[in-house]
Parts: structure tokens; sequence; C-alpha cells
């Protein structure tokens, strides 16, 4: 393959979609070290301030008004790739983009982020661009923005979103099931007993986990932590705060109070560690959170999923077997009451998180775009030659 050049192209819109580049760009480099490998932020190339303004409106939107973001979703879900609003999209920043793209002349581009694979695979309809485009959806249900004709390949995490594609006029033979790429850090088997050794927790003890991203957008954190604090079953916490300092701050006195340890963090980048010494996981919806969840075979407990992608994965993740969706703190502290009491119903779940997803996804993944390399360069070896 030579000297493999690849740009992949993402969002910071949630961490999901910088979260699956970097699974990609980890298996690529495991695969191919030598590769030369661009990682963008889709957005933040186009302007910094635009970046920062739609981001803080996103996270604003979806912590205060949850059902306007899935109003927006939902009317936006089937819009056909030739209305006005998706042709609009795709021409925004096509000329920075395709200077950009070929000033690195890459053999193959990546994208986890679904405006931006619509810009390009224009370009690529009109004979333009060149290059092979990769679409990795994140999420496991199909919204309209993630379908654009001229992609070469898309990765998903299901079949229903297989389905959904194909559903929508995608030839299946351009669709390749493998999950949605996550950390190989999420692969590998860890030592449990050191890793709760490390953190002075019991392993005769459930261990719960609540999570609400990295920007701390999970609702009801406080309420959770306070029912698990007063449980009379006995109960560990692990709390991931996330970038939110005010939920840190405001569980101080739930955790000084509390009968039941709760252990506190901020940002963590060892993910993988906590969930490995967990027996449930209560969080939110994103495609990301779900997928490493099922990797390492831990059930999820999701509350108030906001409407719209992440409703859609609690679905999914219910629909498995492999957790459950709470809507109300009725239902919240009745679910984590009865789950504390009949332990059992949680090695159930367990057992649907451990055969939900095929495995190894950002290993297959890249497989098949290293594949989809290979057929493009034994298809334009001359076109190539006229180009340099």
């Amino acid at each position: 393959m030579g000297n493999l050049r690849v740009i992949v192209f993402s969002a910071t819109f949630g961490a999901g979609h910088v979260r699956a580049a970097e699974a990609i760009i980890e298996a690529i480099r495991t695969k191919k070290p030598s590769a030369e490998i661009t990682h963008v932020d889709s957005v933040a190339f186009l302007s910094k301030t635009l970046n920062k303004v739609i981001k803080g409106t996103y996270i604003e939107l979806i912590k205060h008004t949850p059902r306007l973001w899935g109003k927006f979703y939902y009317r936006t879900s089937k819009i056909p790739p030739d209305s006005v609003l998706q042709r609009f999209l795709n021409v925004l920043g096509r000329h920075e983009f395709f200077d950009y793209i070929e000033g690195l002349r890459p053999d193959v581009i990546i994208c986890t982020y679904p405006t931006i694979a619509g810009v390009l695979a224009q370009l690529r309809l009109q004979g333009l661009l060149q290059v092979p485009i990769v679409t990795v959806v994140t999420d496991y249900a199909v919204h309209s923005q993630w379908i654009h004709p001229g992609v070469d390949l898309y990765i998903v995490g299901n079949d229903d979103v297989f389905q959904g594609l194909v559903n929508r006029q995608i030839d299946p033979q351009r669709i390749k099931i493998t999950g949605i790429p996550v950390s190989p850090r999420f692969e590998h088997p860890l030592n449990r007993q050191e890793i709760l050794k490390q953190y002075n927790l019991c392993s005769d003890q459930p261990i719960f986990m609540i999570m609400g991203g990295a920007y701390g957008v999970l609702g009801g954190a406080k309420k959770v932590c306070r029912i698990l604090a007063d449980s009379e079953v006995p109960v560990q916490s692990l709390i991931v705060c996330g970038r939110d300092e005010k939920l840190y701050k405001s569980l101080d006195g739930i955790v000084a109070e509390a009968k039941n340890p709760i252990y506190r963090f901020g940002y963590v980048r060892n993910v993988e560690e906590l969930m490995t010494v967990s027996d449930v996981i209560i969080t939110k919806a994103g495609g990301l959170t779900v997928s490493e969840a099922l990797t390492k075979h831990l059930p999820l407990l999701i509350y108030k999923p906001i409407p719209g992608q992440e409703d859609e994965n609690a679905h999914f993740v219910q629909r498995i077997g492999a957790g459950r969706v709470m809507n109300n703190e009725e239902e919240l502290e009745e679910t984590l009451k009865h789950l504390l009491r009949y332990p059992e119903e949680i090695s159930q779940m367990c057992a649907a998180a451990a055969k939900a997803l095929p495995g190894k996804a950002a290993e297959k993944a890249t497989d098949y775009i290293f594949g989809l390399i290979n057929e493009d360069l034994s298809g334009n070896v001359l076109l190539r030659q006229m180009k340099s």
C-alpha cells in the first residue's frame, strides 16, 4: 500500500464523533504505523468562532430544551438528498475543503460527522474529488444527514442501520456492519482485581457507575447519587462528572452524608478501567458511550434520553435486553432499588450486552477501509499517474 495518507474529519458536537475518529486512527496506526494521518475538526476548520458558538448552543439546547432538539432531529430525519436544505449544506466550505484535500493528496477520507460527508460526497459525484470517502455512522439509527449517494463506503453499527440505508437506495455492497468503532482499549482484557484495589473498592458489593458525558449532560445525576447513597442495600457508586464542575461541587453534601461510598471523578481518560469494575452504568445514550459499554459487556440504565438520536440508541439497548430506559424520577428510583434487590437481573442484562456487538469494530472497519483503498488504487492507477 506504500506510504498511506489519510484524512479523518470529525466534529466536537458531543464527544462521540471525535472518539469514533480516534478509534479508527488508533486501529490504522496499529496496522500501518507509518501512515500519515491528519485529524480535522471539520467545523473549526471553517471557523473557530462559528464552531464555538454552534457547540455551545448545542450543549445548552440538549441540557435545557431537549424537546426542541428532538423536534428538529425528527423533522429533518427524512429530507431527500436533493432537497433545498441538503443542497445548501452540501456547498458549505466546499472550496476550502477541496483545496485542503488537494494539498494533502490523501489515499482515503474518513468522516465521522455527517455534514462534512455530504460536502465531500457531492464533490465526488461531480467528479471533482478523486479520493474515496468513508462515512462512519456513530448512532444506532438512520438520519438523512448520514445519507449521501457519493459516499464510497459506510461503516455501521447494526442491522437496523444497514437496512435503513438500503431502504433509502444505498447499495448494500457499500455498507459494512462492524459495530460502531471504539478504541481498542475497550477490547483489551483488564485485571479487575487490580483496578478494585487501585480505587479501594470492595469486590463483594455492587458498583454502579454514573456518567453524563464530557459535558455532564446527564439529567438527574444528582438524584441518582442520592438514591444510591441512601440505599439500604450496600452499593458503591462511581460518578464521572466530566467537565461539569457545577455538578461535581453540588455533590459535596451527598458524598459527606452518604451511607454508601460515592467516588467522584472529573474528566477522565480511563473510562475503560471504570467500566471494567462496574456492574451497571447509568448514562446518556450517545452512540459511542453505548458502544463502549456494550463492548465491556456492561448493562446500561438510560435516564431521560435526549429526544432524537439518543432516544433511538436507548430503544436499541432496551430492545436487545442489555439495559433499561427510565423516563421519570419514579421509574429511576424504582429501577435502581429493584436491581439492587435482584442482582440476577443485572447478570441477565450483562449476558445480553455480551452478545450485542460483533466485536473488534475498529479493527474490522479498518480492514474494510484498506480494502477500499486497494480497490481504488487498482482501478485508478492511470488517472493518478496523469495527476502526478
